[in-house]
């Protein structure tokens, strides 16, 4: 395992990594299938890539809506909404009415954005 991403060359190759984990998620019906040893790989995996975005990349800011910051999630991860859906364990349909602004995202959603998406739990409080 690399300790820092150096190359764009490496970061494809992360994010490459990364993706297959994801997948492999989907298909097994949630992050909580994946076996600790992925789980863990795909934490250090995640994290690396960030820090290289963070360095290199110099990545817009995040929007400021928890709606519009779990979208600009799945873009940047190359997913679908129903594929979004899944790594969340919700139902599609209570994910499209957080992110059309119909329901208000609640504590288990916000949970799991912030576990299964790695997105930073002060800023989920921050914009709520």
């Amino acid at each position: 395992m690399i300790d820092k991403i150096r190359t764009e060359t490496q970061y494809k190759q992360v994010m490459a990594l990364i993706e297959s984990f994801l997948q492999k998620a989907t298909e097994q019906g949630g992050f909580h299938t994946l076996k600790k040893k992925d789980s863990e790989e795909l934490h250090s995996l995640s994290k690396l890539a960030q820090e290289y975005e963070d360095e290199v990349k110099h990545v817009m800011p995040l929007p400021v809506t928890i709606n519009a910051i779990v979208r600009q999630k799945a873009e940047e991860l190359n997913i679908t909404q129903n594929q979004l859906a899944g790594i969340l364990n919700i139902a599609s349909s209570k994910l499209s009415q957080i992110l059309n602004g119909k329901r208000e995202p609640d504590v288990p959603f916000l949970k799991a954005v912030h576990e299964k998406l790695g997105i930073d739990g002060n800023l989920i409080l921050e914009r709520i």
